[in-house]
């Protein structure tokens, strides 16, 4: 996370980049993904994070976990088989599309000015041509999605990162994170209807969605949950401040899905 964030056993996190793509693994499965994928430590891939405040991180990473397993879990697979695989794809292009007026803005806090022009190019096309973006019509065109958010962006301008911090609801963070979601969850186009009844429905079905996103993570994962999603979380963050730069496929912490498009 990215990207709104959403949790698996206990973990929600948005970056909502995927609310992540389906196709290519989203901030939210490449991290955990990544823990299995890269044994021990990384020191290049991950930057010096303490976790001073573990045994409250532990309780809040417990009540997650319960949370996740009697109400999140349960819709999500309710969803998932219910809805028709088209309907679903049409649901996270449609988020996806909204959360790439975040990514736009976060890019152009970077500096980064061709993947801002870029994410504009996806936001007009999949909002005209792919009927308010419940079709992807910008990856046709090589127009790519990206991965930003105010978290990266502070990173990216030297903020560290803080202590470890799990949030009630949202999972895994850090103090900079924190505040980056706060940012993110404020500006997101999700949270600007003025009815509180359309408002909450476009929260509720994006966190849904993004669960059914990560259902094939509740297998994969192994040893303790609270180390293996800390531990994941905090490589793949750093791998997203750094746009992936000093690391490639064949170096520890770097992109393992590069070879996967």
């Amino acid at each position: 996370m990215a990207s709104l964030y959403v949790t698996v056993k206990g973990w929600y996190y948005v970056t909502d980049t995927r609310i992540f793509p389906f196709f290519r693994p989203g901030p939210l499965m490449r991290a955990a993904l990544m823990a299995l994928l890269i044994p021990g430590p990384v020191a290049l891939a991950q930057e010096s994070v303490e976790d001073p405040w573990e045994p409250l991180n532990q309780h809040i990473f417990a009540f997650n976990q319960l949370f996740d397993d009697w109400f999140m879990q349960p819709l999500a697979k309710g969803y998932d088989e219910v809805v028709p695989p088209p309907a679903k794809k049409g649901v996270s292009n449609f988020f996806s599309n909204l959360n790439d007026v975040n990514v736009l803005l976060n890019n152009l806090l970077q500096g980064k000015a061709t993947e801002a022009a870029s994410d504009g190019g996806r936001i007009v096309l999949n909002t005209v041509f792919g009927v308010a973006g419940l079709w992807d019509m910008a990856q046709h065109v090589g127009l790519e999605k990206h991965n930003e958010d105010f978290g990266q962006t502070l990173g990216y301008w030297g903020v560290g990162p803080g202590p470890y911090f799990v949030m009630p609801f949202v999972g895994p963070s850090t103090v900079r994170d924190t505040l980056g979601f706060g940012v993110d969850m404020a500006v997101t186009p999700v949270s600007s209807p003025d009815d509180p009844g359309t408002r909450n429905t476009l929260h509720a079905l994006r966190l849904v969605d993004a669960r059914v996103d990560a259902l094939q993570l509740d297998r994969m994962m192994y040893g303790d949950p609270y180390i293996f999603m800390r531990e994941a979380y905090l490589q793949q963050r750093a791998y997203d401040v750094r746009d992936g730069q000093g690391m490639d496929s064949s170096t520890p912490g770097g992109d393992p899905w590069s070879d996967w498009d």
